[in-house]
């Protein structure tokens, strides 16, 4: 079985969810999705004050050197264990969740595209581009309805290290994008293109 890797990249907020999840309702069991959001690095040395004031919008917070082995075994067809983050702690958590391989592999984040190394494991690359407007209304319901946490908290991290590191390095790694998507899910002419090339893959194998 060919394995097709496919990242989904974009701002906070953008709809890159929103599209894989759509993606998944279409293919089920063809389907696997890896978050990049699990691939944080642990940091049980540090307190929860100090977790929460970690700039976690930075590439260099993330366990990229395990996402690629994750990445490279699930190409060979092999299963694994990832992680699972937890963010109402801001640290990794002890569960891990296996993934396994399928025909087709979404790699979802906001930062994969600005990896050289995680790009190269990527068969289509595709970013969700949506009005920063949007975006951030969308991160604030997400974070204080799903996450717990304050509104405070989320426009201060926003303003801190979202919105700068969006701008230094989300942005910039367009430009690597196979596929730019308006509004993620919600753009059907786009999903039904995306959708036709991943059919064309799960029934014939190329």
């Amino acid at each position: 079985m060919k394995v097709m890797t496919i990242g989904i990249a974009g701002g906070t907020g953008s709809g890159k969810t929103t599209l894989t999840r759509r993606l998944c309702e279409r293919f089920g069991n063809d389907v696997s999705v890896v978050y990049h959001d699990n691939y944080y690095k642990a940091h049980d040395e540090l307190t929860y004050d100090e977790r929460s004031r970690l700039n976690y919008d930075h590439p260099d917070a993330f366990d990229t050197g395990l996402m690629i082995e994750h990445l490279r075994r699930l190409r060979a067809g092999e299963s694994v264990l990832c992680p699972v983050y937890d963010y109402c702690q801001h640290n990794r958590s002890s569960e891990t969740v296996e993934i396994c391989p399928t025909k087709v592999v979404i790699v979802e984040g906001i930062l994969l595209f600005a990896s050289e190394e995680i790009r190269s494991l990527l068969d289509i690359k595709i970013f969700v581009d949506t009005d920063a407007d949007v975006r951030i209304l969308r991160r604030i319901q997400r974070d204080v309805q799903e996450r717990g946490r304050s509104l405070d908290s989320v426009v201060n991290q926003y303003l801190r290290t979202v919105k700068p590191m969006h701008e230094q390095f989300v942005e910039p790694s367009k430009r690597y994008a196979d596929i730019i998507v308006l509004e993620g899910g919600h753009n059907l002419v786009a999903l039904d293109m995306i959708m036709q090339r991943i059919a064309h893959h799960v029934e014939s194998g190329e």
